[in-house]
């Protein structure tokens, strides 16, 4: 209950439940916030660094600087974070391109990926790779012993859920799925976003061999207004490099004027404001289950790897009112009534909210569903825990009709 003096809230009634696991997140945000500021302050990053370059952007002190601060960041030897990747998507098929062999195999270890890659695993078969789908994602799939993999093999894991029904994957599932990779000199390519800052540490330090992610999700902490990052092995960064610009050239180049400051700051806030996207999705579970309606995560987990939650609703008349009421809780364009509306590389018309100051920026409150049964919403980010109450609390109402 919220009590009001002269107009304005003086208090909010949030459970204790609600409460004591936001107090376990505070504790993942301050280990992330300190491996940040460390790479930061020791990486001697100045004022003129931040100004960015123009051109070919040769000799770029700030971007070098930058793609060594995300490489301790994410625990691995080397990092490219670029303006030039216009999405996560676009980044992970550069990594792909760049690495999967024709007669080599992409093993897929988490289930059926997300619907905007899949022409990418497409082209990878149209260039004479194959593509091994295995499991659902809920588990580490059994597929027999190591020595079915060969040296250049790619094993491909998809952290966050996309538009499905399996839970996201943290230490445990990244670890043991590397492990076996290893065993037959595979390389673990890791696609992060949504996951970035949720637990203490990142896939570079579980086994990774390569992680990717976009800008415009958790690292770019809502500020960054486009780009991407892979971080992996150094060898394997410079063949990603020379995919995404030209061989010979490689990450020599990539002008990052006027990027590369708010991609700095972004970075340097992020695991703040995904600390608040985790306790608004705490809330959100605990709030749908209240009333009825199934959440993924469920409202009892304490271990949440990446900031969406998942809700059942039934119904694609419910998913369209919830959406549309999220949309209208929005700081930007909350006058717009979102349609589901036929994207490019879905196969299911898509409902999309989202009123954030970056175009496409999931770390700020967004809500979006391929309108297909089972009628699943899903729900991501809010860099303040209040707003995502707020606009929550309302959609949910929203639905008490229908």
């Amino acid at each position: 209950m919220m009590r009001r003096r002269g107009g304005f809230a003086t208090s909010i009634d949030i459970s204790r439940s609600v409460r004591q696991q936001w107090a376990q997140i505070d504790d993942i945000v301050a280990a992330n916030s300190q491996r940040v500021i460390q790479a930061f302050r020791l990486s001697g990053l100045s004022t003129l660094d931040l100004m960015g370059t123009t051109g070919y952007g040769y000799d770029d002190r700030g971007r070098t600087i930058l793609d060594r601060i995300a490489a301790e960041i994410f625990g691995c030897e080397a990092a490219l974070i670029r303006s030039q990747w216009v999405s996560g998507t676009h980044a992970l098929a550069t990594v792909l391109m760049a690495l999967a062999r024709p007669g080599r195999t992409v093993w897929v270890l988490t289930g059926a990926p997300y619907d905007s890659i899949g022409p990418t695993f497409a082209r990878l078969i149209e260039r004479g790779c194959r593509v091994r789908v295995e499991g659902t994602g809920n588990e580490i799939p059994r597929i027999g012993q190591a020595d079915i993999l060969r040296s250049d093999d790619v094993v491909y894991l998809q952290r966050s859920r996309g538009y499905s029904g399996r839970r996201a994957w943290g230490a445990a599932e990244i670890r043991r799925a590397a492990e076996w990779a290893h065993q037959g000199g595979a390389v673990v390519v890791v696609d992060n976003c949504y996951g970035e800052f949720t637990q203490v540490a990142e896939p570079g330090h579980w086994g990774a061999d390569l992680v990717a992610g976009s800008l415009m999700k958790n690292p770019g902490g809502s500020i960054a207004p486009t780009g991407a990052y892979v971080s992996g092995r150094e060898d394997l960064i410079r063949q990603v490099a020379e995919e995404l610009y030209a061989p010979g050239i490689g990450g020599e180049v990539g002008a990052s004027a006027p990027y590369l400051r708010l991609i700095a700051q972004g970075l340097f806030l992020a695991p703040q404001l995904v600390g608040e996207a985790l306790k608004g999705g705490v809330y959100i579970s605990h709030a749908a289950q209240d009333r009825g309606i199934p959440s993924d995560p469920d409202a009892r987990e304490t271990e949440r790897n990446d900031i969406v939650v998942a809700l059942d609703l039934g119904a694609p008349e419910r998913v369209v009112r919830f959406c549309q009421t999220i949309q209208a809780w929005e700081p930007v364009d909350a006058h717009v009534k979102p349609e589901p509306w036929v994207m490019p590389g879905y196969d299911h018309p898509v409902i999309m909210a989202a009123g954030g100051f970056v175009s496409g920026g999931s770390l700020e409150l967004s809500a979006d569903a391929p309108i297909r049964p089972p009628y699943r919403v899903f729900v991501q980010g809010g860099v303040n825990r209040w707003h995502t109450k707020l606009a929550v609390d309302h959609a949910l109402d929203s639905l008490s009709n229908l």
